[in-house]
């Protein structure tokens, strides 16, 4: 079992066994979501020079967590429309810090969209973790709660920050193969 303790090694290992850039993702996300105790953990993409993303990944604990605008077959404009109405994607094309949301309910406006949360995912605490490299927003990495709030420890806070960049190149050559 993978514990926020043991996340970053954890990661490192699963880089190391040089896998597909999707079949590492795949576990990324189920790592990630396993460390939290989340009840959902997905990764969105982006081809950058494209300003275009798409959700490619995701895990969830079981089957009873919802999986509604996880995954999404096909790339979308991102620097459009989306970030008028979602503050979180516009923190990271803005290159801001990873957000991390211990209550939707009670976030201000100037952090998220809460209804765009929640009638987009509806859940009720996320961390959107930005993975950022060369001035460029590559991907969001977003383990999240459904029904109640969860306070982000600094441990946890500083585990997810610390396998950012770690999973970048893989988001690139996976993007480079998409």
């Amino acid at each position: 079992m993978i514990t926020i303790d043991s996340l970053s090694t954890a990661i490192d290992a699963l880089i190391a066994e040089d896998r597909s850039p999707s079949d590492t993702l795949t576990e990324v996300v189920h790592y990630v979501g396993q460390a939290l105790t989340a009840d959902r953990c997905f990764l969105y993409v982006r081809q950058p020079e494209q300003a275009r993303g798409r959700t490619a990944f995701c895990w969830r604990k079981n089957d009873r967590v919802p999986d509604r605008n996880t995954i999404q077959p096909d790339w979308q404009p991102d620097t459009t429309d989306l970030p008028a109405e979602d503050p979180l994607i516009r923190a990271g094309l803005n290159m801001k810090p990873s957000v991390y949301v211990d209550d939707v309910e009670t976030a201000s406006p100037d952090v998220l969209n809460r209804k765009f949360e929640e009638e987009t995912f509806g859940h009720r605490a996320l961390i959107h973790a930005h993975v950022q490299q060369d001035n460029q927003l590559w991907g969001i990495l977003q383990p999240c709660l459904f029904g109640h709030p969860r306070h982000w420890t600094d441990t946890e806070k500083a585990a997810i920050e610390a396998i950012l960049p770690r999973i970048q190149p893989i988001i690139a050559a996976y993007v480079r193969s998409a």
